[in-house]
């Protein structure tokens, strides 16, 4: 019992198109590209909001701890 054959991925559409139908398919398959294509997005979006949180903060930025000895004004 290893991985999945073509065999047994055929035998699983063949039985995804009996029970669905043919005419369910291609409005499953346009969702399913929809949700692909959104999930995509939204990935891509965190990864960018991680990158900007590595760049460093521009210099005399709010929010930054003084070095020791130096003059906060």
């Amino acid at each position: 019992m290893g991985a999945l054959s073509p065999w047994h991925l055929a035998l699983i559409l063949v039985a995804v198109l009996l029970l669905s139908g043919y005419k369910k398919l291609p409005d499953a398959a346009r969702s399913i590209g929809r949700s692909m294509r959104i999930f995509k997005g939204e990935m891509q979006g965190l990864r960018d909001d991680d990158v900007r949180a590595e760049e460093p903060a521009p210099a005399g930025a709010r929010g930054q701890t003084p070095v020791t000895g130096e003059i906060v004004a």
